[in-house]
């Protein structure tokens, strides 16, 4: 497995020591740069060794980590942003998302789920806690499942799984396939439809865009 370049942006120093120090020790991870402020991170941000994932907090003093998701992804922009946050409120979920991030995880996350969920948007999936992902779906599914043309029947009931809400793991467990053959099914879906994740999915079918 290639090692990834992470960057870390959280005021809390005993969040920042503890992600620093879990996701630090972790043999696919290259922790890269860790920082109080999103005005550190953007002075401290070299050319020379680009994090592929930014951990910011959403709430920062001074810039917050909403203010900075557009200026984050113009010095990096094939960089995947997995805010943090306390908050799971739709005026907080869908800014975030709206500006670029692939991710929005709960404080709360256990480090193990925050190293996959890093994993998850490395590998080009969107990734949300699942409280988050209740709300998400509650805002964007769509009452009727529309299936798109172009997919075969295996892809068919990936994106049936996909909108129903359903992890790697519990997709793995309905359609009775290793979760590698999962990976690979879910990438050929937002492939095919030209989406960039499961949230673009969900938006764009319940406006039945697919």
């Amino acid at each position: 497995m290639n090692s990834l370049n992470l960057a870390l942006v959280a005021d809390d120093p005993e969040i920042r020591g503890l992600l620093s120090g879990y996701l630090g020790w972790q043999p696919d991870l290259n922790r890269v740069l860790v920082c109080a402020s999103a005005e550190q991170f953007l002075a401290e941000l070299s050319d020379a060794l680009p994090p592929g994932v930014v951990l910011p907090d959403l709430g920062l003093p001074g810039m917050s980590g909403l203010e900075a998701l557009p200026l984050i992804k113009q010095r990096l922009p094939r960089a995947d942003i997995i805010v943090q946050t306390v908050f799971e409120d739709p005026d907080r979920i869908y800014p975030a998302l709206s500006q670029g991030a692939s991710g929005y995880v709960l404080k709360s996350t256990p480090l193990a789920q925050m190293q996959q969920a890093i994993r998850e948007v490395a590998n080009g999936d969107s990734t949300l806690s699942p409280s988050v992902t209740r709300r998400v779906l509650a805002h964007f599914k769509p009452g009727t499942v529309h299936h798109p043309a172009g997919l075969s029947p295996r892809e068919q009931q990936v994106f049936e799984a996909l909108v129903d809400g359903l992890a790697d793991k519990e997709m793995a467990r309905r359609l009775n396939l290793d979760r590698e053959t999962v990976h690979t099914y879910v990438k050929h879906v937002y492939q095919k439809l030209r989406v960039s994740g499961r949230i673009e999915l969900l938006s764009r079918a319940a406006r039945r865009q697919l």
